[in-house]
């Protein structure tokens, strides 16, 4: 009884942070239409520091900030950045059901790149549960039937770029220090796009620079909720929840900027959604995959935002130890 209504708990944390998050993504869409991606990145990132550092200030592992894994904590660092700038362009241009739809094929993509990263086996079943959920993908651009532009194209950078930068997280992530994973990513951020900001730059009013201080509260909120949600619940109880986003695009989309979801996007997104649980379903069972569909406890890395998992490492040793026990009861 008490692991139910813990786990209900938990279900309940994990639906309020991914409410915040969606709202996070209205408050881009909105900026989207008066600036640049690069704008409101480097803004959301430069405002995120201060409550990072104060994150921060709780990690008690001795060390320095140059990463054991130069390599690939570059190539997490581009991608992230890349993520960033790609996510917040489709939020901005395509609708919010759409984008989502396209975005929950990151565990799909997740669960390929373990093949070559980490040495993972994808049997039949999960492989097929991949590639119906790439169809699903396909459902929701539907080639050929509606023109495809540069927003279409930024959804689906962002899915496999945030995939590959989860990747590299369990790759390299039990060797480094999580300072140097939360802070590399948002250092690459504020570098690239400080880098094009005097190209694109526009004065602000005081209202839109309110909201890149939202965005930045949000996305930490959003983490913390996750964090809350992982501590009481199972990963196979929170991870589905991520899909509870699609409900609140919806009705913003609708409320807010007038969207409607058409047949084809509801279609894609059931399938990519169905697919996506499966395949958290299957890896509970089988206990023994190194797949982090379960353990990537948060949306495609953006660098914006502080990741789920690394806030818990730094909340101390019994947070990281009960970290390690849920990275281990669903892998």
């Amino acid at each position: 009884m008490g692991g139910a209504r813990s786990n209900l708990r938990g279900a309940g944390f994990a639906l309020l942070a991914f409410g915040i998050f969606a709202t996070h993504d209205v408050i881009v869409k909105f900026l989207g239409a008066h600036y640049a991606p690069f704008q409101i990145v480097f803004f959301s990132t430069l405002l995120g520091f201060p409550l990072v550092t104060l994150m921060l200030i709780g990690d008690r592992t001795d060390g320095n900030l140059r990463p054991r894994h130069p390599w690939w904590s570059l190539a997490r660092t581009v991608a992230a950045t890349v993520t960033g700038a790609a996510a917040f362009y489709a939020f901005a241009t395509l609708p919010l059901a759409q984008v989502y739809a396209i975005l929950f094929a990151s565990p799909l993509i997740i669960t390929l790149l373990a093949i070559p990263i980490l040495g993972e086996t994808v049997r039949l079943r999960r492989g097929a549960a991949v590639v119906a959920g790439l169809v699903g993908v396909l459902i929701v651009l539907r080639p050929g039937g509606v023109e495809l532009g540069l927003g279409h194209l930024a959804a689906v950078t962002a899915a496999c770029t945030g995939a590959f930068a989860s990747i590299v997280v369990r790759k390299i992530g039990n060797e480094e220090r999580s300072a140097v994973l939360l802070l590399y990513p948002m250092l690459g951020n504020f570098a690239a796009m400080g880098a094009v900001l005097p190209f694109v730059y526009e004065p602000m009013p005081m209202l839109h620079l309110a909201g890149l201080a939202l965005i930045a509260a949000m996305g930490l909120a959003g983490m913390l909720g996750v964090i809350a949600a992982y501590r009481r619940a199972e990963a196979v109880i929170v991870a589905p929840m991520q899909y509870s986003q699609i409900l609140w695009a919806t009705v913003y989309g609708y409320l807010l900027f007038g969207e409607t979801i058409d047949a084809p996007t509801a279609l894609g997104a059931a399938v990519i959604i169905a697919s996506g649980i499966y395949i958290v379903l299957r890896e509970s069972r089988l206990g023994s995959s190194r797949t982090p569909v379960l353990e990537t406890r948060s949306r495609p890395e953006t660098g914006t935002a502080p990741r789920a998992s690394l806030l818990t490492r730094l909340r101390g040793p019994r947070a990281g130890e009960a970290a390690g026990e849920g990275a281990r009861s669903s892998g």
